[in-house]
């Protein structure tokens, strides 16, 4: 099979875009900011704090869980899901990387 046009990128490149776009959801920024403040949970405890049908919730976790955004261990019959330090910390240093440019130009 060919070549796919995310294979013309760089390896960074394809890991921040995945991460970019599991975060393209505003359920998934609640689950995140939920992961936060409760440090860690079962997807019961996200269903309850979110308007979403646990279907729905499972899926989103699914995704985050993708991209490497959170992790999961299994307790029991239960998955216990908490924030993935290394993604944040990629994603701290690509903006922050970013920032520090954009604020060396002088541009227009």
């Amino acid at each position: 099979m060919g070549a796919t046009k995310t294979d013309f990128f760089t390896e960074k490149q394809n890991q921040i875009a995945t991460i970019a776009k599991a975060l393209g959801h505003p359920a998934r920024i609640a689950i995140i900011e939920y992961l936060l403040k409760v440090n860690e949970c079962i997807c019961g405890d996200i269903v309850n704090e979110l308007p979403l049908a646990q279907p729905t919730v499972s899926q989103h976790l699914k995704e985050l869980k993708n991209a490497g955004l959170i992790k999961g261990n299994i307790e029991g019959n239960k998955i216990c899901y908490c924030i993935n330090e290394m993604s944040f910390e990629t994603l701290t240093t690509y903006f922050g990387n970013i920032i520090s440019t954009v604020k060396k130009q002088n541009c227009c």
